[in-house]
């Protein structure tokens, strides 16, 4: 059998799903940290704090600055992973806080709406 260089027909839409995923949650998470911290401030750190660094970790431009900048490699699953971290991590500190819950109820979501 002969090995190509290319990626497959199925590597490659993976990858650009992956990159829109990496975008979105940079928008979404990026955006929904910044206005918490625009309307309410900075403090207590749960503000938006964690959102915003999960989506500054997830954001394709971070892992490519890094790589430029810092000559560090980081794949797609292990911003993945950072950023994913970093929001369980801020679920965390409001349940500490008696703020929130660790998981966000769906059922109250159903009436009175998720955020």
């Amino acid at each position: 059998m002969e090995q190509t260089t290319e990626p497959s027909l199925i590597r490659k839409p993976v990858r650009i799903c992956g990159w829109l995923a990496a975008w979105v949650w940079t928008i979404v998470a990026g955006i929904g940290g910044l206005g918490p911290l625009i309307t309410q401030g900075p403090l207590p750190v749960t503000n938006g704090w964690f959102a915003l660094l999960s989506g500054i970790s997830a954001c394709p431009l971070t892992a490519w600055l890094v790589k430029r900048k810092a000559g560090i490699t980081l794949s797609g699953w292990t911003r993945f992973a950072i950023a994913f971290l970093i929001i369980v991590l801020g679920r965390l500190v409001l349940k500490m806080e008696g703020r929130g819950t660790f998981l966000i109820d769906l059922s109250r979501c159903w009436k009175e709406g998720c955020f």
